[in-house]
C-alpha cells in the first residue's frame, strides 16, 4: 500500500507503538515481519499486546489499543497520509 511504511516509521517517530495483529503464522508472518524490519518498521509486538506475552499466558485475544488501522474495517481504509493526520490530531487532542 502506497505510503504505508513511511506512515509507520513517522508514528514510531512520534512515539507510538505499532502492533501488527494479523491471521498470518508460520512462514508467511515471519517474512512479512522481516519485510517491514528491512523497511525499517520494529512492531512493539505481533499478534500479541506486549512483547513478554506468551501463548500460555495471552493476557487477551483481543488487542488493547488506542486506535486500530484495519483494512477490512466497514468502509474503506482512507490513504495513509489521511491516517497519519487524524492520528496526530487525536494526539492533539489529548
Amino acid at each position: 500500500m502506497p505510503f504505508a511504511i513511511q506512515t509507520l516509521k513517522m508514528l514510531q517517530n512520534d512515539g507510538h507503538r505499532i502492533i501488527l495483529w494479523t491471521i498470518r503464522t508460520g512462514k508467511f508472518l515471519n517474512e512479512a515481519v522481516e519485510w517491514c524490519r528491512k523497511q525499517g518498521v520494529e512492531f512493539y509486538a505481533v499478534n500479541k499486546n506486549y512483547p513478554e506475552e506468551d501463548e500460555l499466558n495471552p493476557a487477551t485475544r483481543k488487542i488493547k489499543a488506542d486506535i486500530y488501522i484495519d483494512d477490512q474495517g466497514i468502509g474503506e481504509l482512507p490513504s495513509w497520509g489521511e491516517i497519519y493526520y487524524l492520528i496526530k490530531e487525536i494526539d492533539n487532542r489529548n
